[in-house]
């Protein structure tokens, strides 16, 4: 069985949405001695199909294309002397044809490539547990140093008549950790992204309520206050179906270009030196 390296795989690919995107609209930019620049020689400068030529700054795309030109220029130059008669630029040129016929059969293979809504939504059903959304937190905490200290911040917070506003104060004036200064401030985490002291004793409070005792861990000691919380749930197949139907083209395509590279193998004459 013939193995297809992920970058061999990249390479196709971007060659694939360069040339789709090329023949979607060749616009012109510029004639340069009688020799169109049109979007496809744009694409193939920039080498990414991600970037949007057309959204870019007007110094960008007038740098762009005058690199294109002076490359133009210099290519028209060098056609005009004696190079296109060498044995070395007619091995090239040979290897050149070769090439694009190549990228061109691999674009086309690529649009007969189709995957079935029934299909995806087959493997879905029987595959909910990889679609499953974990659970997640939103919290605060106050670090520092000593399991003293921890106790004297909750015995304060015990006594605050607005607790999270207490709490947001005492992180900005006690609290070790880089959020401090952010009134201790975590954002939204999934369980795995804490060590897991932290994570547990997160996970077991209730929104608006703090951690009654220390939390150690190797950072020091931590009060922790959970903002908000998100059951774990799983992603309905309208959020999938665009990724799913993604990965099973390009499983496709490649298992496709493998299995005809191996039969092509096996009736070609190869010898090893």
């Amino acid at each position: 069985m013939i193995n297809l390296s992920k970058k061999t795989l990249l390479s196709l690919v971007a060659c694939i949405a360069i040339s789709s995107s090329a023949i979607a609209e060749d616009k012109v930019y510029a004639i340069v001695n009688g020799d169109s620049i049109k979007t496809s020689d744009i694409a193939v400068a920039l080498r990414n199909p991600q970037v949007d030529f057309e959204s870019m700054k007007k110094e960008q795309k007038d740098q762009i294309l005058q690199n294109i030109i002076e490359q133009k220029v210099l290519a028209q130059e060098a056609y005009k002397s004696d190079i296109p008669n060498s044995a070395e630029y007619k091995e090239e040129l040979g290897k050149l044809k070769q090439n694009l016929a190549y990228q061109i059969w691999i674009r086309d293979l690529s649009k007969t490539v189709q995957v079935k809504n029934e299909e995806l939504k087959k493997y879905y059903n029987e595959n909910k547990s990889k679609f499953k959304k974990p659970l997640e937190l939103k919290a605060s905490h106050i670090l520092v140093s000593s399991e003293k200290e921890a106790k004297e911040i909750i015995k304060s917070l015990k006594k605050a008549k607005n607790i999270k506003s207490t709490f947001t104060q005492l992180a900005k004036d006690k609290s070790t950790g880089p959020s401090g200064a952010n009134g201790g401030e975590l954002g939204w985490f999934t369980k795995d992204k804490m060590v897991p002291a932290f994570s547990e004793a997160t996970g077991k409070l209730v929104k608006g309520t703090f951690t009654k005792s220390p939390v150690k861990t190797q950072f020091g000691y931590h009060i922790i206050y959970l903002d908000d919380k998100k059951k774990s749930s799983t992603l309905k197949f309208d959020q999938v179906k665009l990724k799913l139907q993604q990965e099973f083209l390009q499983k496709l395509f490649v298992n496709r270009i493998k299995d005809k590279a191996s039969k092509l193998i096996k009736k070609a004459k190869i010898e090893y030196k």
